[in-house]
């Protein structure tokens, strides 16, 4: 019974327990979309009643993980199945348990100010945001941010992180980025920002329909 609400596998080669990082990153990016399509719904439209939803899922997710075991976690068994024909890449448990006792309270605090206190303040538009830079930060990037605060609250070094980030070694050619290549990623920036600056007002034009030559304000007031 121990063992099956155990927090963390145990793997031959690794001396303490550990889960798999490329289920883990799955599980993030569903949560991320979630979080996002009802986040966007709740500040495009008006309507809290996706988000709600929404934070129950998170919150019931991350409690699972934590108080009884990550195996049995809704979106980690997703994430794995998705992720199934990929090589696991192995990762400290202990960290990510950190990180998602960090997620049970912004959980928490979301469920109380939204589902049952129903307010909407800056404080639940912070969590909101906090929340998913979390998700995408782990989900694109493999980077954990809820593990480097548990380094930095402990004071001790997390063992096996996503791409041995944990272990202080010089980089290879290929990750270091030159000077050209930073002009580039400017020269872009500036790029994207003269298109604004110049397009933004002919793009604020509504598009026509193709055929008709009709705008979507004209289509919906003939369906009226």
């Amino acid at each position: 019974m121990s063992r099956l609400l155990q927090f963390g596998e145990i793997v031959p080669g690794y001396n303490i327990r550990v889960l798999n990082e490329r289920e883990i990153r799955a599980g993030a990016g569903l949560l991320f979309v979630l979080m996002f399509i009802s986040i966007l719904s709740a500040i495009m439209q008006g309507n809290f009643t996706l988000l709600k939803y929404s934070i129950m899922i998170f919150l019931a997710d991350m409690m699972i993980r934590v108080l009884l075991s990550p195996r049995y976690s809704p979106v980690l068994i997703l994430g794995r199945f998705i992720v199934r024909n990929q090589v696991p890449e192995y990762v400290g448990a202990v960290q990510k348990k950190f990180a998602w006792v960090i997620g049970i309270s912004l959980g928490l605090t979301m469920f109380i100010l939204i589902n049952i206190m129903n307010t909407f303040s800056v404080i639940t538009g912070l969590i909101c945001l906090i929340c998913l830079i979390f998700l995408f930060f782990e989900s694109a990037f493999g980077i954990c941010l809820g593990c480097k605060f548990y380094s930095w609250i402990y004071k001790e070094k997390a063992q096996y992180c996503p791409g041995e980030v944990c272990e202080i070694k010089d980089r290879q050619e290929i990750q270091k980025t030159s000077l050209p290549q930073w002009i580039v990623v400017i020269t872009f920036v500036a790029y994207i920002v003269g298109l604004v600056y110049f397009l933004n007002d002919s793009f604020k034009i509504p598009p026509r329909e193709l055929f008709s030559g009709k705008s979507l304000e004209e289509m919906q007031q003939e369906q009226q």
